[in-house]
């Protein structure tokens, strides 16, 4: 993988569709409510929420995962900080993220504050009343192995495995489970027996669940706490 924009096409002009891995950036049907079921409640949150909480992620896309959970973050109205970290190859051009959001009133207010700071690759971002935002751009089998911090939760969101194996190995899974916090968890998805076995290699507990609309699966995941 190389440094670029992401090219996209559009579906029925609401869904954009990367044209380098042919797969749509979030469901069909509903990808706040996708987000919702996969990311926030695969990683049992808000339950979790408070103190300085870190996220990281596993291809930024639009946006919407962070927008949505900085929305539950305000809602939840613990103390402490939200930090958002996100590993991403092909950042998207601001103007398609416009219009990719504009699909979300219910984030509207958060997708402006996004918008007006977008600046991938430039180091942390702290966003106006919400989290510290880094968005590393590159490839994440060396990004991910060299970022400095740890992850309380992770939204694994590349591409599908078959279309984007890059962010589904073994190796860049094992970086993953070194860069989680004890207690913390990890949530995709894919269901495909490669990636949950890679999980498991990792020093993750995974967990097969039910999955958002079309998709009958999903994995959790969780790094056991130290004895």
């Amino acid at each position: 993988m190389t440094n670029q924009t992401a090219k996209l096409d559009w579906r029925d002009g609401r869904v954009p569709i990367s044209t380098q891995f042919d797969d749509p950036y979030y469901s069909l049907d509903n990808g706040l409510a996708e987000t919702r079921h996969v990311f926030l409640d695969g990683n049992d949150l808000p339950a979790r929420f408070g103190g300085t909480f870190q996220i990281a992620e596993l291809g930024f896309g639009t946006g919407l995962n962070l927008l949505v959970t900085w929305a539950l973050w305000d809602q939840a109205g613990r103390p402490g900080q939200l930090r958002f970290t996100s590993f991403e190859a092909f950042p998207m051009a601001k103007e398609d993220m416009r219009a990719a959001l504009a699909h979300f009133p219910e984030v509207a207010e958060y997708a402006a504050v996004l918008l007006d700071h977008w600046s991938p690759g430039d180091g942390a971002t702290q966003l106006p009343g919400g989290p510290l935002l880094d968005v590393i751009v590159g490839d994440a089998r060396e990004t991910v192995p060299a970022w400095d911090a740890s992850a309380d939760a992770w939204f694994l969101d590349g591409f599908s495995p078959a279309k984007n194996p890059e962010l589904w190995g073994t190796d860049l899974l094992r970086a993953v489970g070194e860069h989680t916090n004890y207690g913390g968890t990890a949530a995709t998805y894919s269901a495909a027996g490669h990636v949950r076995q890679s999980l498991a290699a990792a020093g993750f507990t995974v967990t097969r669940t039910p999955g958002y609309g079309r998709k009958r699966h999903m994995t959790r995941a969780r790094i056991d706490n130290a004895e």
